[in-house]
């Protein structure tokens, strides 16, 4: 059985795009392969202007560390490093110089800058995935993925982290693609992308809440 199925999609760049289809529909196959983390037996994967799938394994790392941020559900972060030490991390493991000035545009947007000193342990949910969304932001990257990125948090919580994605491509240019089970954070996004069994079962660009459960509830009935 084939994850995906001739799938061909474009990611437009300062746009908000989240994924979402049944379990096993491919959805995390498809950000793997977008992000470089995992190869296509066939087909080709772009990131720009670069073709992914022509690059060696130390030239993906190095593009990844480079050009792409990463927010997960369970956070990743380092539990042994301040708050500002993870956020620092990739632009250490880079060799990369910080720009304060945008570091420090990250931090206060987030509502981290009294945070800084405190360890991931001293932290609230919300906090350590703020943390790891600056982590994402702080070395300015071509495309942000965010795997169920509120999957771990409460409802309140959970709005906050998606209005802060939502203000990243909105203020300051980024992009984003999540993927997400859930509609209400879907509806977010300025796409939506919908996946079934390996293949794109829809497309819906400016959606809204009803439109994302309709067609959600559209890909069960078939």
């Amino acid at each position: 059985m084939r994850a995906l199925d001739g799938v061909s999609v474009g990611i437009e760049e300062r746009r908000f795009t989240a994924i979402m289809g049944p379990s096993g529909s491919g959805k995390s196959t498809l950000m793997h392969l977008l992000a470089g983390l995992d190869t296509p037996t066939s087909g080709r994967v772009f990131l720009g202007d670069t073709e992914l799938t022509s690059l060696s394994d130390r030239q993906l790392t190095t593009l990844r560390r480079q050009q792409v941020g990463f927010v997960f559900q369970a956070f990743n972060l380092l539990p042994t490093l301040t708050a500002r030490q993870n956020v620092r991390l990739p632009l250490d493991l880079a060799g990369s110089r910080v720009d304060e000035a945008w570091e420090r545009t990250v931090v206060e947007g987030l509502g981290l800058a009294d945070r800084l000193g405190h360890r991931p342990g001293e932290l609230s949910g919300g906090q350590q995935q703020r943390v790891a969304l600056a982590r994402a932001l702080v070395t300015r990257p071509a495309v942000i993925f965010a795997d169920e990125p509120t999957g771990a948090l409460d409802s309140v919580t959970g709005a906050e982290v998606l209005a802060l994605l939502r203000r990243s491509v909105d203020e300051w240019g980024q992009t984003v693609v999540m993927v997400t089970h859930d509609a209400g954070a879907a509806a977010v996004a300025d796409r939506v992308l919908l996946l079934a069994d390996g293949q794109v079962a829809g497309d819906l660009v400016d959606p809204d809440l009803d439109r994302v459960v309709g067609a959600v509830r559209g890909l069960g009935r078939a």
